[in-house]
């Protein structure tokens, strides 16, 4: 094989920047009119947007210092189309805060590839009003209307039941919104049956195949709530969402509707209504079930809880135990006899005591009074070698004035008696 037959392989940059060269020379200005949906607005000032009719959508993105009215410095503004310098009040069209989804608008620019993700876009320098979008004019009709009918009232809305086991799911039967919702429920909560009703979520027979399920559904009378749920998309793909036949539908349910239709920044007449609105399908399911873990965590509190109330209410009902136990004891028999047993042999101690100290001190009593009267005993000294002298009437003789010569007496010595007369009876000095 030549060299010259050897087909060029492209590398994917190269081939990139050879598209990226042909569109900008093909494009270097165009002026394109469409819708806009998908509008974004980061921090960065910068406005990302797609713009499409019934056929096609075409990327754009605003860049900030392309914005009419972009800022040169806190008093100066410049116009973009001609780099005119301009001063004094803004006007209400100036920068992209006009900007909206919905919006029927002009847009001149050029065309180019954006590398990174390999997709063609328009670099805008020019954005002009052309009214407002026929989807979005109908949305807001419909809204209005529903709105003066009270069908958006938030007294009429009820909170979702807590920990449902019977949720019925509108959507489609295949897809990554019910995918994702099944994840969700499946890792959350503490388990509950599901049960989809499928219906088409974009076209035309979209609208009468969610309300139809929606009948469906409640004709059974089976479910505690139900979800209607749809994955993300421009506001082309979510008019069955915005439909007057879907609306009517969610009002008469007896159940609570959660509504997670298209991401956050997605607003649907579904979305309105439903008792509670969630921002996309994986939500709708977080706000059904709690996390396992904070379960788990609750489970947690409460037992901590439950053994301290145990605790302190068994401590109680022992105190009072032991209280009701000493009282019975005090108020039985058997405690009224063992009472008195104690007493009496308290009694019986202190009567013992008693007469031993009585009895030890009639004993020293005694003793005393033993040695006292011996000590008063008249023969006592007769021991010691005296003599008592007794008169004929018995009495004891004291004095010598007491006899005269010739009385009787009995002389008493210690083994006897001597008798004699008194021959002398005189007074003399005892010696000393």
């Amino acid at each position: 094989m030549s060299a010259a037959s050897v087909p060029h392989i492209f590398r994917v940059g190269e081939i990139t920047r050879a598209l990226k060269d042909v569109v900008e020379g093909q494009f270097p200005f165009v002026w394109v009119q469409g819708q806009v949906s998908n509008l974004s607005r980061p921090a960065s000032g910068h406005v990302y947007f797609s713009l499409k009719d019934e056929a096609a959508l075409l990327n754009v993105v605003w860049f900030k210092g392309c914005q009419a009215g972009a800022e040169l410095n806190d008093h100066e503004r410049y116009d973009p189309r001609t780099g005119e310098v301009l001063s004094g009040e803004s006007s209400a069209c100036e920068g992209s805060a006009w900007l909206a989804d919905g919006a029927e608008i002009l847009c001149a620019g050029r065309l180019t590839v954006y590398p990174p993700r390999g997709a063609y876009q328009m670099v805008a320098e020019l954005v002009q009003g052309k009214g407002t979008g026929r989807l979005h004019l109908e949305f807001e009709a419909l809204k209005a209307k529903l709105y003066a009918q009270g069908l958006f009232d938030a007294a009429r809305k009820r909170p979702l039941p807590v920990h449902p086991t019977k949720v019925a799911v509108v959507t489609a039967s295949t897809g990554a919104a019910i995918r994702d919702f099944l994840r969700i429920a499946g890792e959350r909560g503490t388990g509950c049956e599901i049960r989809v009703y499928p219906a088409l979520v974009q076209g035309e027979a979209a609208p009468g195949q969610i309300a139809g399920a929606l009948d469906a559904v409640y004709a059974q009378g089976w479910a505690q709530v139900v979800a209607v749920i749809r994955g993300g998309g421009p506001l082309e793909d979510l008019q069955a969402f915005n439909a007057e036949e879907v609306a009517r539908a969610i009002h008469r349910s007896p159940v609570p509707v959660i509504s997670g239709v298209g991401h956050e920044v997605d607003t649907t007449i579904a979305d309105l209504i439903a008792d509670v609105r969630a921002a996309t399908p994986t939500h709708a399911a977080e706000l059904l079930w709690v996390e396992r873990s904070q379960l788990a965590q609750r489970v947690d509190e409460i037992e901590m809880r439950l053994k301290r109330v145990f605790t302190a209410r068994l401590g109680v009902k022992e105190a009072t135990l032991l209280e009701l136990g000493r009282a019975l004891t005090w108020l039985s028999p058997q405690g009224y006899v063992i009472r008195l047993a104690q007493r009496l042999e308290d009694m019986t101690g202190r009567l013992f005591r008693a007469g031993r100290a009585l009895s030890d001190l009639a004993e020293s009593r005694l003793s005393f009074l033993d040695v006292k009267l011996a000590s008063l005993d008249p023969k006592a000294p007769l021991t010691r070698g005296y003599a008592l002298a007794r008169k004929a009437d018995g009495t004891f003789l004291r004095s010598v004035d007491d006899v005269r010569p010739n009385d009787a007496l009995d002389i008493l010595v210690s083994d006897g008696m001597v008798s004699t007369r008194v021959t002398n009876a005189k007074r003399r000095e005892m010696d000393q």
